[in-house]
């Protein structure tokens, strides 16, 4: 399909990332405050993504990251494995008190006009103490691996996480694999290592590896420096304010094929309208918008990216590509957790304007 890639048609891994994994307190409905019990979500942006490539679309996937010897990471990795992604761990000893840890992320789902609330402790992260040479890419990448991708959240992590991310672009690159980056620009991360001006320098660095970004208008603007639309968007669903940043987006990066987001206007906690809109290889594919009744949020963004990223790994054209992570990151809203419960099937039923009749 004329999508602008090149991807091998085999390999040992599909699909490899590179990112944190970390753990969500999840109280549902009660605010954090006022909680006496929660579900645990094991997550990760770039993890997110291998999980749902590898559990609702069937693809061998693998993610390199950092794990601690404490029972956490014990039930993180129980969950790496449960998911079917096979892992390539950076092993830290904990010391019993101080850590290194694996990041926490506490949450509540909101309700109606109540919106969801979610902090953090990446306190002593193992992730963020990754550094290059921690991963041997030469071995990673042997047996052949078709696509790779890590995100913006990793790379503000620490100083050393950047780094680890271009040494693992230029392996891939070497290795013959396609490239992915999804912005995810989170001003407080980068507030901590440097502020917006190294996040520019340093996400310029990275996307000049990467076929493939996922980011709406604002991660583009300011994880990658480049001027706001030209035109305004009429609405949330309004993929023309986007686009307009396209000419800028390939300006400065020109060997870029592919830019994807979702577009998303909350209505209220609980009642989404969903869209989704992809730049591939100079054309405009938008999905269609649809009504969404939101069990939990969070997650939907690395749903999309999954599906969609599927549909070019199965030589879907570009416009199915877009339907099948649009449709995949509605389904995921519908889920407890950041990861999918969906099949493949339920994933290409929705795409081609299925319903939520009764399936008997």
């Amino acid at each position: 399909m004329n999508n602008g890639l090149n991807i091998r048609a085999d390999g040992a891994l599909d699909f490899l990332s590179l990112g944190a994994l970390v753990h969500r307190l999840d109280t549902g409905i009660i605010p954090f405050r006022k909680a006496t019990r929660c579900d645990l979500h094991v997550s990760g942006g770039e993890f997110n993504v291998a999980a749902n490539l590898a559990d609702c679309f069937r693809l061998k996937t693998g993610v390199a990251t950092a794990m601690s010897d404490y029972p956490i990471g014990d039930l993180i990795a129980e969950r790496v494995r449960a998911m079917g992604v096979r892992a390539f761990y950076k092993n830290f000893k904990h010391d019993g008190v101080h850590g290194p840890n694996m990041a926490s992320v506490y949450s509540d789902r909101g309700q109606g006009v109540r919106a969801p609330v979610v902090f953090y402790n990446r306190s002593n992260e193992a992730a963020a103490q990754l550094k290059p040479g921690d991963f041997d890419w030469q071995e990673i990448f042997a047996g052949g691996v078709r696509w790779f991708h890590s995100g913006g959240i990793f790379a503000a992590l620490s100083p050393t996480t950047a780094e680890v991310i271009i040494e693992a672009m230029q392996a891939a690159k070497a290795a013959g694999a396609v490239t992915s980056f999804d912005l995810n620009y989170r001003a407080k991360l980068w507030n901590i290592v440097g502020g917006h001006d190294r996040a520019v320098a340093v996400l310029d660095r990275i996307v000049k590896h990467v076929d493939v970004l996922v980011g709406n208008e604002e991660d583009l603007q300011l994880g990658l420096g480049i001027p706001g639309p030209s035109v305004e968007a009429k609405s949330k669903l309004d993929s023309s304010a986007f686009l307009s940043m396209m000419g800028n987006v390939t300006k400065k990066h020109p060997h870029i094929k592919i830019v994807a987001t979702t577009l998303r206007e909350v209505h209220s906690t609980n009642r989404h309208t969903w869209g989704a809109v992809a730049w591939v290889n100079g054309k405009t594919y938008d999905a269609p918008t649809c009504e969404l009744d939101v069990l939990d949020r969070v997650g939907g963004g690395d749903g999309y990216a999954a599906g969609f990223f599927y549909g070019l790994l199965n030589g879907e054209s570009p416009e199915n590509a877009v339907r099948l992570g649009w449709a995949h990151g509605a389904l995921l809203t519908t889920f407890p957790g950041d990861t999918t419960m969906a099949t493949v099937e339920q994933v290409r039923a929705f795409a081609q304007g299925g319903t939520a009749r009764i399936q008997r």
